[in-house]
């Protein structure tokens, strides 16, 4: 389907790949001259796509010489994409599933062959929604090896760092409650006994393996438990459909699993090769972008669009440069720039464009700082944020396990197709709609505080900052202390020293990962920091409540891997656990000789912290002063001991042979961690990512799921039903059939949006479907969520416009609630719909402005057919929505300018009937008779030939089964 259409008048440019004369390509280099060399690159991955999947109906010659004219086309034309693969999540993925497998049934039945019933592209579907928090207050929490194995692995000799962790008798530290394979072996038994193949847990002191807890035991039961039915018939349909991969519950998040296994970058197929590219229902798809894969987030419908063989449509956009120049402050780390970059994104305006990066600075981003920034998308409303494939994406690729083979192949492709980016070359850059400068020597660091977290301060300013709150009034940065006494300073006697305490001096140091888990640099920052540290000989004195508590196992995991947890030991950094601590206040009392001096003397002491809270008194009641900070930040101030330093001309302390120790002396360079990050930790996390994802888990494997071609339905099911969408199947579409005398189901004023429409959330125990599932014998206990039973048609058809906030203009005040007319009873929106369709009687929906705005959800169009909504009479509508609504089958038709139901006087009780002509044209208008004896006309929104021929098929469900009849 995805490439070699029949008839494609591209053909003549596939050519071979130069040493590798087996592989052939379009080289659409040659197509478009010196018009193709000034294409953004993300332009190019869709002139590619336009011309490989050139069949002149689904993508036309005139789409993609659109895409070649993109600089006077942007905004202007629509485009058809064809991405490469899907990915979806389960909630997601459970409604296309099921489609498919109904669509196979309705083949079969109408005379076709199942078996041909297939995505057309590979499809990845994660199962990673269903878990649900029924059991927590374990001892300590999971913390996985990440690729597992039944043991822990021993940790593999690494030759940047030669340390490794220390292996230490279990001490009965505060905290350590589980059994430990290196304490009390006469507790791993009974209730620890039992444990989830592949998921080993660390104890938190010493990285020695212990049994599971039972909460996560507990946990995993009641997901496979609650959720049996759907993972059967995952599980069925990874063995009978071709192009499906099924990632079972307990491997990882969509996203993480569409960057760290199923990504491409060049496809292969048959010794043919094409761009990588990806459609998700994951919002977090763009980190992709990261790798130079062209892809992002879009709706259920989409993305099952897509697995039917058809594209997605876009207006050609508009395309944002983001130059990155200049070199980054050395303390800068990878979250400063990350965050520094969003915030100027932000501020340019780049809502629904794309944004694609260069300029000289792009070759300093490690491919996980690319990713990080594109998976921020959301957060400044660009479509994507894409990095072309570069040298330091090769390099990246080859850590992961990209064959070295495979990886030549890719780069030779990549180069004759100009899609690899190298900032040696004297090419020139690709023209963009505008261009938004960013110079990374602007980046500094920052730290946030003393009393509230949006108070920043540069680190070069810090010691004149907080001399100028010791001198402020008592507010949100002051403390107000008299200038006579601000230079005090209070001995106090510890662990048989002496110790001096001022002002600004630091008593508490927490490096706390739980927002920075997604760069994995920050925290190998600290670790490097403390370990060239301890090399030159600086401590941290005893008296500092120094910890380190990670957001995740896979923290630790890297910490290990690069052998730095040790050092950061040396510190006091010792990993207390895995949870929330220091930020939410959860911090052991300081040493009492400590409290009695800060009281004693007034002390302004502070804390610094790598969390996310820093009211004041929140971390310990006698620090005053707390600062957020970076993980390597929190690991200097602690071995400064003190606020009041300037970085650049003084000494963090004195070291070996009494030589002063200045922060830049063992502050680690970008180059530094990115070769550990890419040698020691991404080399063995992904490694062992793919081991587990081969390996499976024991409670995935032992599923047992039925082998036949069709599915075997069962009927009492509450979570999987056959929908009915296929009830009218036929070899030959039919014209389009008038709507006669239909009801209004619903009068609905503006900004109607998806949420309103689509089923979501938990099931209301007053609510259609709850009835629906009480007559079935469930418990509203059982009832789950209308996401989990996204299989079950019954359920989300009874969901839909069940919304709480739902106004409707015939009821007049918010409610789930209509009139059939008819009768005159006022019922549940389901409860009317299904007694219009039991009388023949089709019905409308009448509405306002920006019909369907919100997010885009499948079930916003499909529950409304299943509902027997014929039509939809609007003033305008959300793009999105429209399209989906003629993918199902339901005509979306549009008041002409300037006029809607109170100016036509309409009250929405009349019947209406509305005819088709025997040939529709796009944009064409109808004429629709009220039973009043009014006549008005309306605006028939299809756009062009292909949404015609989808709705007179009734919708893209049927037009591809028909393919296979």
């Amino acid at each position: 389907v995805f490439f070699f259409p029949p008839g494609s008048p591209y053909q003549p440019v596939i050519e071979a790949l130069g040493n590798y004369p087996q592989k052939k390509f379009y080289n659409v280099s040659k197509l478009g001259g010196a018009k193709y060399d000034t294409l953004p690159y993300s332009i190019r991955v869709l002139f590619e796509s336009s011309i490989r999947n050139c069949d002149g109906f689904l993508v036309k010659e005139t789409d993609a010489m659109n895409i070649l004219d993109w600089k006077t086309k942007q905004n202007n034309v629509e485009v058809p994409f064809c991405p490469a693969r899907v990915v979806l999540q389960d909630f997601t993925g459970i409604p296309a599933m099921v489609d498919f497998a109904a669509m196979r049934e309705a083949v079969r039945n109408a005379g076709g062959d199942p078996m041909k019933v297939n995505p057309a592209c590979p499809t990845d579907l994660t199962v990673d929604h269903s878990l649900q928090i029924d059991f927590s207050k374990c001892a300590i929490q999971n913390a996985p090896n990440p690729g597992g194995g039944d043991s822990q692995k021993p940790m593999a000799k690494l030759s940047p760092l030669k340390a490794q962790p220390r292996k230490l008798p279990c001490r009965g530290q505060t905290g350590c409650k589980g059994p430990c394979s290196a304490g009390d072996s006469s507790r791993n038994s009974g209730q620890f006994s039992a444990q989830i193949e592949n998921t080993p847990i660390l104890c938190p002191f010493h990285l020695q393996p212990v049994p599971e807890p039972e909460t996560v035991l507990k946990n995993q039961e009641m997901e496979f438990g609650r959720n049996r039915e759907r993972l059967q018939f995952f599980k069925w349909s990874s063995k009978v459909f071709k192009n499906i991969s099924i990632i079972p519950p307990e491997t990882g998040m969509a996203h993480q699993v569409n960057l760290e296994y199923v990504s491409r970058v060049v496809f292969e197929v048959k010794d043919f090769l094409y761009p990588d590219s990806v459609v998700g229902t994951d919002s977090h798809t763009t980190m992709v972008n990261g790798l130079g894969i062209l892809g992002w987030g879009v709706g259920g419908i989409e993305t099952e669009a897509v697995m039917l063989g058809m594209p997605v449509t876009l207006t050609l956009p508009e395309v944002v440069g983001c130059e990155l120049t200049g070199t980054a402050s050395p303390l800068a780390t990878s979250i400063d720039i990350v965050l520094s970059i969003t915030k100027h994104l932000r501020q340019a305006d780049v809502a629904g464009k794309f944004v694609e990066f260069f300029g000289s600075g792009v070759s300093q981003l490690s491919v996980a700082d690319r990713t990080t920034i594109a998976n921020m998308c959301p957060e400044y409303g660009a479509i994507l944020s894409f990095f072309p494939v570069d040298n330091v994406t090769l390099k990246h690729l080859k850590h992961t396990g990209f064959d070295k083979a495979k990886l030549e192949v890719m780069e030779a492709y990549l180069k004759a197709v100009k899609l690899f980016r190298n900032d040696e070359s004297s090419s020139r850059e690709p023209e963009y709609s505008q261009v938004v400068q960013i110079s990374l020597s602007s980046i500094i660091p920052y730290v946030s505080g003393p009393k509230r977290s949006q108070d920043r301060v540069a680190v070069n300013n810090m010691k004149s900052d907080f001399q100028a709150c010791l001198n402020e009034k008592s507010g949100v940065k002051g403390f107000q202390i008299a200038v006579e006494k601000q230079n005090d300073i209070v001995p106090v006697q510890y662990e048989g020293n002496e110790y001096k305490l001022s002002h600004g001096c630091i008593v508490i140091a927490a490096v706390i990962s739980c927002t920075n888990n997604c760069n994995p640099s920050v925290m190998l920052a600290a670790g490097l920091l403390a370990k060239k540290a301890v090399e030159a000989g600086l401590v941290v004195k005893p008296y500092i409540r120094t910890s380190l508590s990670p957001g995740s196992g896979m923290v630790t995991h890297y910490l290990s891997s690069s052998g730095v947890l040790p050092y950061l030991s040396k510190l006091g950094f010792e990993v207390v656990g895995y949870g929330c601590s220091t930020c939410v206040g959860n911090t052991a009392p300081l040493p009492e000789a400590i409290r009695n001096a800060i009281k004693q003397g007034d002390i302004i002491a502070c804390g610094v912290l790598s969390g996310t809270k820093n009211f004041e008194g929140r971390i310990c009641d006698c620090v005053r002063a707390n600062y957020l900070a970076s993980p390597p930040l929190v690991v200097a101030y602690a071995i400064a001991g003190t606020v009041r330093i300037d970085f650049e001309t003084e000494p963090l302390g004195t070291g070996f042979n009494g030589k002063s120790i200045y922060l830049r002396d063992i502050w680690p360079t970008r180059r530094e961690l990115h070769t550990v990050e890419e040698e020691c930790v991404i080399s063995s996390m992904f490694k062992e990512l793919k081991e587990k994802m081969e390996k499976g888990n024991k409670r995935w494997n032992l599923l047992e799921a039925p082998e036949s071609t069709l599915f075997p339905w069962d009927l009492k099911s509450t979570y999987i039903r056959c929908p009915s969408f296929f009830d009218k199947l036929a070899k030959e579409p039919v014209s389009p059939q008038p709507i006669e005398n239909a009801h209004v189901l619903l009068y609905l004023g503006d900004s109607v949006t998806t949420d309103h429409i689509s089923p979501a959330g938990s099931i209301a125990r007053s609510s259609a479907a709850a009835k629906y599932l009480t007559n079935k014998g469930l418990t509203p206990r059982e009832f789950n969520s209308y996401g989990a039973r996204r299989g079950n048609d019954a359920v989300m058809t009874r969901g839909t416009f069940a919304n709480i906030k739902l106004l409707n203009k015939f009821i007049g005040k918010p409610a789930p609630r209509t009139i059939h007319f008819p009768s005159g009873q006022t019922l549940d929106v389901f409860e009317a719909a299904e007694l219009y369709q039991k009388e023949g009687i089709p019905v409308i929906i009448l509405a306002g402005r920006k019909y369907g705005l919100g997010s885009s959800r499948d079930w916003a169009a499909k529950g409304p057919f299943l509902l027997g909504v014929k039509a939809v009479l609007a003033e305008s509508y959300e793009k999105v929505h429209k399209s989906q609504l003629i993918g199902i089958g339901i005509a979306p038709l549009q008041f002409l300018p300037g006029e809607n139901p109170s100016i036509l006087g309409l009250t929405g009780r009349e019947q209406f009937s509305i005819l088709f002509p025997p040939e529709l044209s796009p944009g064409m208008t109808l004429d629709i008779k009220t039973s009043t004896g009014k006549v008005f006309s309306v605006i028939a929104l299809f756009e062009n030939d292909m949404e015609i021929t989808l709705y007179k098929y009734g919708g893209s469900l049927n037009f591809v089964a028909r393919r296979f009849l």
